[in-house]
């Protein structure tokens, strides 16, 4: 078989910014790559940008927890029999931690959550993986582990290495519930004055089209752990610039929105409870990503995992930008439209 030619697609991409962002990772002034078709977006980004330079804190970014997990599938004979596996799982902890330690250097086992589904035994095991995302990282670890369990001879057998109680590139509860990824919080603090300056728009117009839209349109269309407006758009812009699997997406897009209006001003916020990033890994190597991850500062000799903390930092303060600046268009009726009208569409020869 002849071996696939491989081909670099290019893609549209701008740098935006800086961004201010302070919090527990970095208290700076950054820019970001955003690769995407979607042009408009680079200057709604610049909007949300322009406003946190400001403000004395910017957009406060806190990392609160950083994970990857996999699950794995055991069968048995009967429930009972995966369920006292499950227990005799849970209770050699220490010895399975050890074993994930002595095969990685980056590698830790965090936890370990079991589910019993009649005769199967799901085991959801949880990494720290530094600054990778880690995705292959887990998927050896619990290798590792699924053949420890098989050797100790307690009734189960291989099901599958991935059970899909991970979950990996799909929609679901259990990522926002137990971690995947680095669990990421961007918020800020804008003045009423900017707000009708910058914004052309009101805190009380944001904090209600928020709950209409975000708040109760998703809740209507049957949105999971999800109330937002369009974190895929600046997770997918980052995604590919920064090198990347693209299809972690489809969760880290799930989100929430949350907004109040205050006494000194509108307060925002984007919570991104599972957002996978790394600056290690397949697809790092590229030139172009290693120059782009190193000009936001990404690529620096740091202890293990702050380089991958810094850029989940950076791209949730990026997708609380882009959130803003459109739901702020939103509230005015027709700029939407005019706005991409007046950026994309090339006139009609």
């Amino acid at each position: 078989m002849a071996t696939p030619e491989t081909l670099i697609t290019g893609i549209p991409t701008s740098w935006v910014g800086p961004l201010r962002i302070t919090g527990n990772v970095l208290n700076e002034e950054v820019s970001v790559p955003l690769a995407t078709y979607e042009t408009p977006l680079w200057p709604s980004v610049g909007r949300g940008a322009s406003i946190s330079r400001m403000l004395d804190d910017g957009i406060r970014a806190t990392v609160v927890d950083e994970r990857m997990s996999r699950s794995s599938v055991f069968t048995a004979v009967d429930a009972a029999t995966a369920v006292d596996a499950a227990v005799t799982i849970e209770s050699r902890f220490a010895e399975l931690a050890e074993l994930v330690s002595q095969r990685s250097r980056f590698a830790k086992l965090l936890e370990i959550h079991t589910e019993v589904v009649g005769n199967l035994l799901f085991a959801r095991f949880a990494f720290s993986t530094g600054d990778a995302s880690g995705h292959n990282m887990a998927t050896a670890a619990a290798e590792a582990i699924m053949g420890r369990v098989l050797e100790w001879g307690i009734g189960v057998a291989y099901g599958s290495i991935s059970g899909n109680y991970c979950t990996d590139k799909k929609p679901s509860a259990v990522n926002g519930i137990l971690g995947r990824g680095r669990r990421t919080v961007a918020d800020m603090l804008i003045p009423h004055e900017i707000v009708a300056q910058r914004l052309r728009t009101t805190a009380a117009e944001i904090v209600a089209l928020n709950t209409q839209k975000n708040l109760v349109g998703s809740n209507i269309a049957g949105s999971l752990r999800s109330a937002n407006a369009h974190y895929a758009n600046m997770l997918l812009g980052i995604y590919l610039a920064t090198g990347q699997d693209a299809a972690n997406i489809v969760e880290g897009s799930q989100g929430i929105t949350y907004a109040e209006e205050r006494e000194e001003g509108l307060y925002f916020s984007c919570t991104l409870p599972h957002l996978i990033v790394g600056t290690v890994g397949n697809g790092k190597h590229l030139p172009h990503v290693q120059q782009n991850l190193d000009k936001m500062g990404c690529g620096d000799d740091r202890e293990p995992g702050q380089n991958a903390r810094r850029l989940a930092a950076i791209t949730a303060a990026t997708v609380l930008c882009g959130e803003l600046s459109l739901l702020a268009a939103q509230t005015n009726p027709g700029e939407l439209m005019a706005t991409h009208v007046a950026m994309e569409r090339q006139p009609q020869k």
